[in-house]
């Protein structure tokens, strides 16, 4: 009876690991950078994208309401961070590399591009995620939750930000990270 006593304890303890991921997630990435002052963070309430100037079609309005909120973490080099900015683009890229985030696009070359990736299904889409980098500016990571977003309404999404049909004041600072 006294070995049960420490056995069951001891198994407890080794289930419990196993079952816990090593995998970091996209969520967890950008709550820790919160805090950093290395990094640039932008959370918005995709409510605050509409303002009473913008003149926003039915569809463009329907399309918004699917996108709740944008979280953006961006990271600028500087002099002497090149090897911290390695390291952070790494993590990045071993989060968004999961099998779990499936890829809708990829551009770019070995130091410069983008990778548009989603959790959900094709129709019904939870959480879009694009990855940029840079190795002369920097990296940025958009998140876009939201409810059944789909890729096609969110490429109208991007065109509708393109044509200034949606107020992105509320991310300026962003742009001069990068310049694709």
């Amino acid at each position: 009876m006294a070995v049960l006593k420490y056995i069951l304890p001891l198994a407890m303890t080794v289930i419990s690991l196993f079952s816990c991921s090593n995998n970091e997630s996209l969520q967890r990435y950008l709550v820790d950078k919160q805090d950093d002052d290395k990094f640039l963070k932008v959370d918005v309430a995709t409510s605050l994208l509409q303002s009473d100037e913008n003149t926003l079609s039915e569809e463009q309005k329907e399309i918004l309401n699917t996108v709740k909120k944008i979280n953006v973490v961006a990271y600028k080099i500087k002099d002497g961070n090149m090897a911290d900015y390695e390291a952070e683009k790494g993590k990045l890229a071993a989060i968004v590399s999961q099998e779990k985030y499936k890829t809708l696009m990829k551009y770019g070359s070995k130091n410069k591009g983008a990778t548009l990736k989603y959790l959900g299904e094709e129709d019904a889409i939870d959480e879009v995620v694009v990855f940029a980098s840079d190795n002369e500016q920097g990296f940025a990571v958009f998140r876009l939750s939201g409810n059944n977003m789909r890729p096609d309404q969110i490429m109208k999404l991007i065109g509708s930000v393109e044509n200034g049909d949606i107020d992105i004041s509320k991310l300026s600072g962003l742009g001069d990270i990068f310049k694709m």
